[in-house]
């Protein structure tokens, strides 16, 4: 396998320690000992923007275990760099790493409003609720500049139509502006996803992601302007943050959220490697420990597949969870009432061209 030079340390604001090649590649490389001992430099790794030529930009998906099924991804690759994320294969699929190049070549879908006016335009189209964030993140860094989010969000508001988010940014804050109005209306909801409220293991597991403290006050700021919101504890890692799922639940409430859920760490294909790497080299005192308890809930392997049993593991220790989730939840009172987004509002906006009625 390939891997970045300087690998296994880390780059600045990066999560992943290495950069394996594509499962796809025919040929593979990897760093050799030259004999020669001496520290080698880490170079700094930037960010490059590369254009998504997409035709179509509603996903759509049929798995039983998935509460959604329509999505919309902006971007493809996640900033963040969040080492645990389940898009990181991804990138294999177009020649690319799911390691370090996932978080630093950040493909970008400029046209994403105008795809989506005309999808949602065509006679055949039948309203459902669309969901983002449940790839990558659709508020990363490069949102800030390229504001491919915004002006997906403005076409559906254009159009009424429902959408949940989920994120772990603070940049969602930045169109209240749109997504008030559209909750007034039971269009939208927010979850924000919180997986640790230690800012060290937030800063070297989700690096570029918001901090601990920053995505509370979201949910405190997406509450205050009446958008009803969430939380994701997601993913609980065991022995890493699953102790600290009633803390983060209780931050949460107290910030104005209504419902939570929660995932257990998935680790399909490349980054089972990519996160025993980095726990090898972040947290070595603990390395065995998790993976053991990972494996305990996943019938003793690094991932289980299977619908149903993937989002929470099966086994003691994961009923544990579920049970200690249960609690938690109902003693807070979260979930009990779980904001609807209606389709009832949808309507096509007239577009230049169209023909006008003759009668008013």
């Amino acid at each position: 396998m390939k891997q970045a030079s300087g690998a296994g340390k880390p780059f600045g604001g990066r999560g992943a320690r290495s950069n394996d090649s594509s499962r796809y590649d025919s040929e593979k490389r990897a760093d050799f000992d030259d004999g020669w001992d001496l520290e080698e430099e880490v170079p700094k790794l930037r960010t490059e923007i590369l254009k998504d030529t997409t035709r179509t930009i509603i996903a759509r998906n049929s798995s039983p275990d998935i509460s959604f099924n329509q999505s919309i991804n902006p971007y493809r690759g996640c900033e963040h760099g969040c080492i645990y994320c389940f898009a990181r294969p991804t990138h294999a699929y177009l020649g690319l790493s799911p390691g370090l190049d996932f978080e630093s070549k950040i493909f970008v879908k400029p046209d994403a409003a105008r795809l989506l006016a005309k999808e949602l335009a065509h006679p055949s189209y039948r309203p459902q609720i669309i969901a983002m964030g449940t790839n990558t993140d659709p508020y990363q860094p490069v949102e800030r500049d390229l504001k491919v989010m915004r002006s997906i969000i403005a076409v559906l508001w254009e159009f009424k139509h429902p959408l949940s988010i989920v994120t772990k940014s603070a940049l969602v804050s930045r169109d209240l502006d749109i997504l008030a109005p559209m909750a007034a209306e039971g269009l939208v909801k927010v979850f924000v996803s919180i997986t640790t409220l230690d800012r060290r293991i937030a800063r070297i597991m989700e690096p570029r992601a918001a901090s601990p403290p920053k995505r509370i006050e979201t949910l405190r700021l997406l509450s205050s302007a009446g958008v009803p919101c969430g939380v994701m504890t997601a993913p609980l890692i065991p022995a890493l943050n699953d102790a600290e799922m009633e803390d983060i639940l209780v931050a949460a409430t107290d910030a104005g959220a209504k419902e939570a859920g929660y995932t257990l760490l998935r680790l399909p294909l490349e980054i089972k490697d990519l996160f025993r790497e980095w726990l090898e080299s972040e947290l070595p005192d603990r390395a065995k420990h998790v993976m053991s308890l990972l494996r305990s809930m996943r019938d003793g392997k690094d991932y289980d597949s299977d619908w149903g049993k993937r989002m929470t593991g099966s086994g003691p220790y994961a009923e544990l969870i579920r049970q200690r989730f249960t609690l938690a939840t109902r003693r807070l009172g979260l979930n009990r009432e779980r904001a609807k987004l209606t389709c009832e509002k949808f309507r096509r906006p007239p577009r230049p061209g169209d023909q006008l009625p003759l009668f008013g």
